[in-house]
């Protein structure tokens, strides 16, 4: 069978920058989602200043049945980020293309349209709570072992093309970190399979003919990808392009599998703002304790020429999971908080604590304690401190005016404010509980913080105006 040729559906894109506004209302690009003017290490949306904290139940967020409460709930909470795959692994999922009427193989060139309906049932429904979007295109483990046996991409399960016409495998039984399908090598510069990467294309057109509407949406290329970087970057450049067309912008990243985020591999998105325009670092939240803090600080400090917001769509943790414990999740979220990093997310359960009750206090927690500085103005300050141990402390602040310290749990530190003005409002979180204590004076430059009790703290202290 000679497959069908086809190329970027130059009518599909027509209709998608007819529809889509190219910019606000008076003429600026304000109201998308971009880093922040004052300080880029954080993300701006509709002209203001946020920080992306989130956990939901699933990664392939479209496809769950009760998204809209899943959503209330995320922002009762005060969460504003979600991950979503393209994916269909799950029962009850639908799969992006429909099946021939005459057979049980798909056809690439006829979408399922409840699975678009889905799609973009989420991003109207995120649009109303402004709930910040981080879409990764190809879905890796989607294309491997028993996925890619029953994947629409497989030869064996579609009319558009044999494996010998695209040269493609009709199984892949090894771990996706061996990067073993081509399906990944078809960008020109590595195999260059025209045949399948014309359907691909028309898969990511697809998915921008929707999401190229929207304001709240951030790219990433693939999960936990291990194949040539030629690949991510071949889709950070169709995306850009396509977006220009309509006279858009887009912020784009790529996800590297390495647990390490200085392991040579995450260079291709560290070290070219040009096509990764921020940097996720999820992979590193395996690690623990001050190591799990430093690896991000090596990377704010590569980029201090040119800052980025660096993001976690993925923090992994959870009581029986596989990746650290729950207390190792939660930590990791306050890490990343306190690293001046631009989000933090649960990953889902079973690796992560997804939205459940410890999620939701920890998120309502993170808010309290940000919304009580400018954390936006704030950077990582370690160097603040004295008679510091490993992990027992850290801080982020903007002398002279503001400081927040994060305790993991009960321990003392003293805080150097040599340079701000008194008198000084010192404020105890309780992170656990959610509470504030009672506000005290401070007046000494170097002030002795001791926690209340035991548990999680954060200790903040203001100089009144």
């Amino acid at each position: 069978m000679k497959p069908h040729t086809v190329s970027v559906p130059t009518a599909l894109l027509s209709v998608l920058f007819a529809a889509a506004p190219a910019l606000a209302a008076d003429g600026s690009e304000d109201n998308r989602i971009k880093p922040y003017a004052k300080n880029p290490y954080y993300w701006q949306y509709k002209g203001k200043p946020v920080l992306l904290l989130g956990g939901t139940v699933d990664d392939n967020l479209f496809q769950i049945p009760e998204l809209v409460a899943h959503l209330d709930l995320l922002a009762s909470v005060g969460g504003n980020y979600v991950r979503n795959t393209m994916s269909a692994r799950d029962p009850g999922n639908v799969q992006p293309f429909a099946k021939t009427g005459s057979g049980d193989k798909y056809d690439l060139n006829v979408v399922n349209e409840e699975y678009w309906r889905r799609f973009e049932t989420l991003l109207a429904e995120t649009a109303k709570r402004d709930i910040i979007v981080q879409i990764e295109i190809w879905a890796t483990f989607d294309y491997y072992r028993d996925l890619w046996a029953r994947s629409p991409f497989n030869p064996n399960n579609n009319i558009n093309y044999t494996a010998k016409q695209s040269g493609l495998p009709l199984a892949v039984n090894s771990h996706p970190v061996k990067a073993r399908n081509d399906f990944f090598r078809s960008a020109p510069g590595a195999k260059d399979l025209g045949v399948v990467r014309a359907y691909q294309e028309k898969f990511v057109a697809k998915i921008l003919q929707h999401s190229l509407k929207y304001d709240h949406v951030l790219y990433c290329m693939d999960n936990e990808t291990a194949v040539t970087p030629k690949w991510g970057a071949y889709w950070a450049d169709f995306i850009r392009r396509t977006a220009k067309k309509g006279v858009r912008q887009v912020e784009l990243t790529e996800m590297w599998d390495p647990w390490d985020v200085n392991h040579p591999k995450h260079n291709a998105t560290v070290d070219h703002p040009e096509t990764y325009t921020f940097i996720d670092v999820s992979q590193n939240n395996h690690r623990k304790g001050q190591a799990h803090y430093d690896n991000p600080q090596r990377i704010r400090r590569r980029i201090k020429g040119r800052p980025r917001p660096i993001n976690n769509v993925k923090i992994y943790g959870a009581d029986g999971g596989r990746f650290g414990n729950t207390r190792d999740g939660v930590e990791r979220f306050w890490r990343n908080v306190f690293g001046g990093l631009a989000s933090a997310r649960f990953h889902r359960p079973p690796s992560g604590i997804g939205l459940t009750k410890t999620a939701q206090r920890m998120i309502r927690s993170a808010r309290q304690v940000t919304d009580a500085l400018d954390i936006f103005a704030c950077h990582p300050r370690n160097d603040l401190l004295t008679d510091r141990q490993d992990n027992e402390t850290y801080c982020l602040a903007n002398p002279p005016r503001e400081y927040a310290v994060y305790f993991p749990a009960a321990g003392d530190v003293v805080l150097d404010t040599k340079s701000s003005p008194r008198p000084r409002r010192l404020r105890w979180f309780d992170i656990d509980a959610g509470t504030w204590r009672p506000a005290q004076q401070v007046a000494n430059e170097k002030i002795s913080l001791q926690t209340p009790g035991p548990g999680q703290w954060a200790a903040v202290i203001t100089s009144r105006k």
